[in-house]
């Protein structure tokens, strides 16, 4: 069920990383912290549908971590577009708010299936 949610927030999360990359593109004119922004923000959902049919649980705990290891980064390239001014605060604490939400659930996921070992 866990598995469910985090893939449909990471789906938003992903449909929200591409609106917002053509907000910044086609009105601010930024294309390369956008592009970083865009690889890295849909990255995390592709992952975690991956992880849907990992061949082992080793495999779905690596796939989990790459998820948050993207997820790390996209909080680091919203973070810069903010801080060089191309998102405001509503929209920063916004997406940021999906991400924190996001994070927590992969960190508590694969926390639950390395300390289940039988699961």
């Amino acid at each position: 069920m866990k598995e469910i949610v985090i893939a449909n927030l990471s789906l938003n999360f992903a449909l929200r990383i591409v609106k917002l990359y053509n907000y910044l593109c086609d009105d601010k004119q930024e294309y390369v912290m956008s592009k970083q922004l865009l690889r890295s923000g849909t990255s995390i959902g592709a992952n975690i549908a991956e992880s849907e049919h990992a061949q082992s649980k080793a495999d779905f705990v690596s796939k989990l971590y790459i998820s948050l290891k993207e997820a790390n980064e996209t909080k680091y390239w919203l973070t810069l577009l903010y801080k060089a001014s191309y998102l405001s605060d509503n929209e920063y604490e916004s997406i940021m708010q999906d991400l924190r939400i996001i994070i927590g659930t992969l960190v508590n996921s694969i926390k639950r299936v390395k300390d289940n070992p039988k699961e």
